[in-house]
């Protein structure tokens, strides 16, 4: 058994996954505005806390955690998302744990994951995003992750895509999350209805399957959702131009509005006309293993 972390912009996710890639066990924790002001002692007393307990109750080998952002060895340089920089997490960890520790890129994790066990298996050139706070990214090559040595690479979410444009926690302006993340979508959306931070992604899925022609917001919630998938194709079909991938798989909480987004995103990619590849040669997919991908991919 292994213990794979994943840890978010809004919540941290600890679980216990078999040989088979199968949590056997999972507890996970939403962030309070107040917990992200301490965020490094925060992750550090969940993790610690959580971790024993299950090494208690089960034979664990070692743990893996994912985190957005970049991270070298056992240092994470920097997490725009979470607002850390320069911090050995691994070695604050190993005062209390005495086990192997690893850290890696999250939506690397949730790629390997996908790759190995989902919606990414048996294709030789594919690409895999992950949407949520912001967009992280992954390309396979012959089934082999694409990598750029010691550093992440592969930044998807800092690709420009409006010049000029809103500036991002890397410190550029126009970067492609912060226009295609659901974290920007789910604060647009609150936006035009009128409701504040609290309001959860379950209730805003139930609004919009909800509301019909007619309804009050109505017309704020279309445009809403198709200024969102304009945006998430600009950067698909650049992916597609550069990368010629027989799928995009997308995972995070986009998985969960599959049915709103998917089918409108397939037309619109197929209106932009990549210059790469013929629209009959790729597929757009959501991730297999959801927002567990990550929990899984770190103990890989």
């Amino acid at each position: 058994m292994k213990i794979g972390i994943d840890i978010g912009g809004s919540h941290i996710a600890i679980g216990v996954v078999n040989k088979n890639g199968i949590i056997v066990e999972k507890i996970e924790k939403r962030l309070t505005i107040t917990e992200k002001l301490n965020i490094k002692q925060t992750i550090q007393n969940y993790i610690i806390l959580n971790s024993l307990e299950f090494i208690k109750k089960y034979k664990i080998e070692s743990i893996g955690i994912a985190m957005p952002g970049i991270t070298i060895n056992e240092i994470i340089l920097f997490s725009g998302n979470v607002g850390i920089k320069n911090y050995n997490l691994i070695e604050k960890l190993k005062e209390k744990i005495d086990l192997p520790i690893t850290i890696k890129n999250d939506a690397k994790c949730a790629a390997i994951a996908e790759n190995t066990y989902g919606a990414l298996k048996g294709y030789d050139r594919s690409v895999f995003l992950s949407l949520g706070t912001g967009i992280g990214g992954a390309v396979f090559e012959k089934g082999t992750l694409l990598t750029t040595g010691d550093m992440a690479g592969y930044e998807f979410g800092h690709m420009v895509i409006q010049k000029n444009g809103i500036e991002c926690t890397c410190g550029r302006k126009g970067c492609f999350e912060r226009y295609a993340s659901m974290k920007t979508f789910k604060n647009n959306l609150r936006k035009v209805l009128e409701l504040d931070d609290t309001t959860k992604g379950e209730e805003l899925l139930k609004i919009i399957r909800d509301i019909k022609l007619g309804d009050k917001n109505y017309e704020q919630v279309k445009n809403t959702i198709e200024e969102f998938i304009e945006n998430l194709s600009i950067g698909l079909v650049n992916l597609i131009n550069i990368f010629n991938p027989q799928a995009i798989v997308i995972g995070g909480s986009f998985v969960y509005f599959e049915d709103i987004f998917l089918e409108k995103l397939e037309k619109r990619v197929k209106i932009e006309k990549p210059i790469n590849a013929k629209v009959k040669d790729f597929v757009i997919k959501t991730a297999l293993l959801g927002n567990d991908a990550g929990i899984i991919g770190a103990t890989l």
